[in-house]
C-alpha cells in the first residue's frame, strides 16, 4: 500500500500549485483523506481533509479559502489546490488516509502516510 504525494516545488508568493496524492495497492473511497505539512523545525500539523464521499472538507484555519482539498474516487487520488502562496506555506506537504469514513485533524487518526512533497515559497 502506498500513497505518492507530488506536485510540490519552487513558487513565488502569491503564486499557486496543485498537489496530488496516488493511492496503489489498495482503494481509498471509503476512507477520509487529509494533507499535513510540516515546515523546518515545526511539528506536523493538519492542512486539509476531505469525507470519503467528498461532500464535507475541513481546513485549517491559516489555509482556509486560499486552499481546496479534492478526490477522485476512481482514480484513487488525492488532491490540494494552492493559491495566493505565502512563504509561511513552505513545508514538506503529506497526504495521509484516515482510519474512519471522515477526516480528522488528529494525525494519530491516519494510518497510512505518503512520502511528502516539498513546497518552497519565496518572498
Amino acid at each position: 500500500v502506498q500513497l505518492q504525494a507530488s506536485g510540490g516545488g519552487l513558487v513565488q508568493t502569491g503564486d499557486s500549485l496543485r498537489l496530488s496524492c496516488a493511492a496503489s495497492g489498495r482503494r481509498f473511497s471509503n476512507n477520509g483523506m487529509g494533507w499535513f505539512r510540516q515546515a523546518p523545525r515545526e511539528e506536523r500539523e493538519f492542512v486539509a481533509g476531505i469525507s470519503w464521499r467528498g461532500d464535507m472538507t475541513y481546513y485549517s484555519d491559516s489555509v482556509k479559502a486560499r486552499f481546496t482539498i479534492s478526490r477522485d474516487n476512481r482514480k484513487n487520488m488525492l488532491y490540494l489546490q494552492m493559491n495566493d502562496l505565502k512563504p509561511e506555506d513552505t513545508a514538506v506537504y503529506y497526504c495521509a488516509a484516515s482510519r474512519f469514513a471522515i477526516s480528522s485533524r488528529r494525525s494519530a487518526d491516519y494510518n497510512y502516510w505518503g512520502q511528502g512533497t516539498l513546497v518552497t515559497v519565496s518572498s
